[in-house]
């Protein structure tokens, strides 16, 4: 069956039923997108199977029904997204030499590595390291790891999280990287990208469970597959490989080099901490497995009529994991029921609250990402190459997780002191009578870790709404039943197959927090109001001169 087909056999579906929209956000609406988008008919929604085709038909579908335009490339539904897909083979070399003597890897014990490269082999050969600290460059912040160290061939060798993660009273680094939240310069994306843009051929990370925020047995789990952006030859990264090396690992490759990491971890701390040449090379052979992957985002709007190059932006992603091994239920499909099929449908919600209201004076577009499972690819794509001018761009909300537990007391804020839009959210979460409540575990960087940050990179002020960051005070048991449904579920069903719809889901609270951000969006539709960025963020500097260029 076509794309075609099935998009015209799924608007049928969806304009089935009363013709008359009814006000408020509906979890019988939602309940009914989750488990179609969740069902086997999707076969997980993975990017570049039938799967993919099957879910934009069917967003299509749905989209048309509530009768939005289209938004994407040349006036059509969808905007191309093609992503290189590779995967690691057995290495023919992997060691560590020094003073002519190697010191062999084991893949997936010692050193775990991908490549973002589109060669048929991963070749490092005879490549220095040096060690970088946490690598970051940061000079809002009056910090510079490196110090006008060349990296060129070379391989980085970083820490993971940023300089104030475990920073004391006194040191350098306290207070100014938000203590134990971090920020972007502790996100091992960031780490890798700057060893690239740096001229590194290798890049490693050590590893450290409450620096990263999961075990080794997470990051070898990947199984040395990675999918990145097609880009032109000139832009592809400098890194043959990159990846992580175990703690154990890292302290015998410091200690030969007569380092102590221990003793390197608080050094790291100082602003006068510069790189060190652990007098050691990196030597790898890896054949690789390559393909380039088609897929989509797809996009929608709502025009404005007053300002229509003004857009408020809305954000979800449809991909999810495939096909995968059979749980105990027998259940192959990691299909994603909230994971984000929820916030897809919650989109699909605010849509419908929009086109049943007055039209707005701003823009409202809406965004179904690919690829958000395979590092925010599909965000990262559009961000790059807007279909709306990003200085132009009010705000991007995304939905990405919601907790199916009930009603809560209070919404969890996920980026605190980032931007002002988190104003926005404790005033409509006034108005439900509720209160804001902060991510548990910033230091785990979620504000980085979803679609909505491809935005943020350029400036855009944004807002996340996602169940897991902490647990809700919920009105049927408090904060212990908030952490029960988050713990159950990160610790079960994240990412696996159990990731399903069930019955006893109860999405008065998802009710609750979509509402909120149509409120907030409606509001900007309808103002001349420019969300911004507090003090102190890294992304200020990037929207004040957006805002320049706007003016």
């Amino acid at each position: 069956m076509t794309l075609r087909s099935v998009s015209a056999l799924l608007l049928a579906v969806a304009t089935a039923g009363p013709a008359a929209a009814q006000p408020g956000i509906d979890a019988d609406k939602l309940t009914q997108t989750v488990r179609t988008l969740a069902s086997d008919q999707f076969q997980g929604r993975a990017p570049g199977t039938i799967g993919e085709e099957r879910t934009v038909g069917y967003l299509i579908g749905r989209l048309q029904a509530l009768g939005l335009e289209p938004a994407g490339t040349d006036g059509g539904w969808t905007q191309p997204v093609p992503l290189l897909h590779t995967r690691l083979g057995t290495p023919t070399t992997l060691a560590f030499r020094r003073n002519g003597t190697a010191v062999p890897l084991s893949f997936g014990t010692d050193i775990y590595l991908s490549t973002l490269q589109p060669k048929d082999r991963a070749v490092v050969a005879n490549a220095p390291l040096v060690f970088v600290g946490y690598g970051v460059s940061a000079p809002e912040r009056g910090w510079d790891d490196f110090k006008g160290q060349d990296l060129k061939g070379k391989v980085a060798v970083f820490l993971i999280n940023d300089p104030d993660f475990v920073a004391a009273k006194g040191e350098d680094a306290f207070g100014k990287f938000g203590g134990r939240t971090m920020t972007y310069y502790g996100r091992w994306t960031y780490k890798f990208e700057e060893a690239a843009r740096r001229g590194a051929i290798a890049a490693l990370i050590v590893h450290d469970t409450d620096g990263v925020g999961y075990g080794w047995n997470v990051v070898k789990s990947g199984g040395g597959e990675n999918y990145g952006l097609v880009t032109p030859a000139e832009k592809v990264t400098s890194l043959a490989l990159q990846g992580w090396i175990s703690g154990d690992t890292a302290t015998k490759l410091l200690a030969n080099a007569g380092q102590d990491l221990a003793q390197l971890r608080v050094a790291a701390r100082r602003k006068d901490f510069k790189p060190i040449d652990l007098g050691t090379s990196f030597d790898a052979a890896i054949p690789v497995t390559q393909a380039v992957v088609q897929s989509q985002n797809v996009l929608a709007k709502i025009p404005g009529t007053k300002r229509p190059d003004e857009v408020i932006m809305y954000g979800a992603h449809w991909d999810a994991y495939g096909e995968g091994p059979p749980d105990e239920q027998g259940r192959i499909y990691r299909a994603g029921a909230n994971d984000d099929a929820l916030g897809v449908a919650g989109l699909f919600e605010i849509a419908r609250l929009f086109r049943a209201a007055p039209a707005p004076d701003r823009t409202i577009a809406f965004a179904f990402w690919t690829a958000e499972e395979r590092g925010l690819l599909g965000s990262e794509a559009y961000a790059a190459n807007p279909l709306f001018p990003i200085e132009k761009t009010v705000a991007n909300l995304g939905l990405d997780i919601l907790q199916t537990a009930g009603k809560a007391k209070d919404v969890i804020l996920v980026g605190q002191g980032q931007g002002t839009l988190e104003d926005d959210l404790a005033r409509f979460a006034a108005k439900q009578g509720r209160t804001v409540s902060v991510e548990s575990l910033p230091e785990r960087g979620l504000f980085y870790r979803a679609d909505h940050f491809s935005m943020a990179k350029r400036g855009v002020p944004v807002l996340l709404m996602m169940g897991i960051a902490g647990a809700s005070d919920l009105v049927e048991g408090g904060k212990p039943a908030g952490q029960a449904w988050v713990d159950a579920y990160t610790g079960k069903c994240y990412h696996q197959a159990c990731d399903a719809w069930g019955a006893d889901w109860n999405l008065d609270g998802s009710v609750q927090d979509i509402e909120i951000f149509y409120q907030i969006g409606d509001e900007l539709a309808r103002s001349s109001k420019w969300p911004g960025w507090q003090d102190g963020s890294e992304f200020k500097a990037i929207r004040d001169q957006s805002a320049a260029s706007r003016k």
